[in-house]
């Protein structure tokens, strides 16, 4: 699966969450547990959004936020994630 961030996007991560395209590809890569679908009714798209928590090389766990459209990843964004989003994750996500 390939990841395409939109240059909005990648403008507004670096500029506000400080996170790199390449932290985004890390932690892709570096994924143990499968995405969790956001269900929550503001936030329904088509395709669906999912998310995922996982860590870039350098140990930094981010929180991100996608839909898949044509097998790519298309990243709506990506931050570091607070406690309660961490324990929803370990409590949720089973592992590849």
């Amino acid at each position: 699966m390939g990841i395409s961030i939109s240059k909005k996007t990648r403008d507004k991560l670096l500029s506000k969450h400080k996170v790199t395209e390449k932290e985004v590809a890390e932690c892709f890569h570096n994924r143990d547990r499968v995405a969790l679908r956001d269900t929550r009714e503001d936030h329904q798209t088509n395709p669906p959004t999912w998310w995922l928590i996982s860590e870039t090389n350098h140990c930094r766990a981010l929180k991100l936020i996608f839909m898949v459209k044509d097998g790519n990843a298309v990243l709506k964004s990506a931050f570091e994630p607070n406690q309660q989003e961490a324990d929803m994750y370990d409590k949720s996500a089973k592992y590849l």
